[in-house]
């Protein structure tokens, strides 16, 4: 026989429905996580028990996320839906909501400072301290990163002081080696041009006398007196002064 269809009453034995309240509440965040994973819906799931306890789920998005867009979401369609003078008069309807938005907002800014945090629950404690870490993983990751560039940056303008620095001391060291050859070059023109002023002048050509038939012996010998009066060096033009005296004397 098939299970027959239970009447859906208020559950009067307190136990039991503390029981089924327990078991329907898993079952309910369940099928929640399941439809957020599946679907990849954003999923927010708010319980309260009898005695005012606070029970929720939310996606990686957050409640307070998932909360503004279904605020938003639901005041653009009353927008549509409303005339302009509904949509004056809704201003005082929107008044205590916003008011109460400010209200959460403040409320969890100061628990994220660390304040007012008596009234959390454990599970409360717990969401809140997973926000914080996936913030602070969120803060390092953009801080490494940043880091990161800065220090390529360096590592360039690195390589580029090294290939400058290169290229300045390849230069010096062509400037130097051009100014050593130009150097070089006017010692060598000047001991050629020192060694060129005491070289001995060269020999005078030989003088031919024209022999004839009708020449004295006077003449003769006169021809060869100038010949060897010519052919005498010039002894002053190479041997310094100071060295003829004595041949004078």
């Amino acid at each position: 026989m098939g299970r027959g269809r239970v009447q859906l009453k208020r559950i009067e034995n307190k136990i039991s429905r503390q029981v089924t309240f327990s078991k329907r509440r898993a079952g309910l965040l369940k099928k929640a996580r399941e439809i957020s994973v599946l679907c990849d819906a954003d999923v927010a799931l708010i319980v309260f028990s009898t005695k005012g306890k606070l029970f929720e789920f939310a996606t990686d998005s957050s409640m307070d996320t998932i909360l503004e867009r279904y605020e938003r979401h639901a005041y653009a369609q009353d927008q549509s839906l409303l005339t302009d003078s509904e949509a004056q008069g809704n201003w005082c309807l929107e008044y205590p909501k916003l008011m109460s938005r400010i209200e959460v907002l403040q409320r969890n800014i100061s628990h994220y400072m660390g304040d007012a945090l008596d009234a959390l629950s454990l599970r409360e404690l717990q969401n809140l301290e997973q926000q914080i870490d996936t913030g602070l993983k969120r803060i390092r990751s953009r801080k490494n990163h940043l880091i990161n560039e800065s220090i390529s940056d360096l590592q360039k303008k690195e390589r580029a002081l090294q290939d400058q620095n290169t290229m300045l001391a390849k230069k010096v060291k062509q400037n130097e080696k051009e100014l050593n050859e130009r150097v070089q070059l006017e010692q060598q023109n000047q001991l050629g041009y020192s060694s060129s002023s005491f070289m001995l002048p060269p020999p005078p050509p030989p003088i031919t006398l024209p022999l004839t038939m009708g020449s004295s012996f006077q003449t003769l010998r006169e021809a060869m007196d100038d010949a060897s009066i010519q052919q005498r060096p010039n002894i002053n033009a190479v041997i310094p002064p100071w060295m003829l005296r004595p041949l004078d004397k």
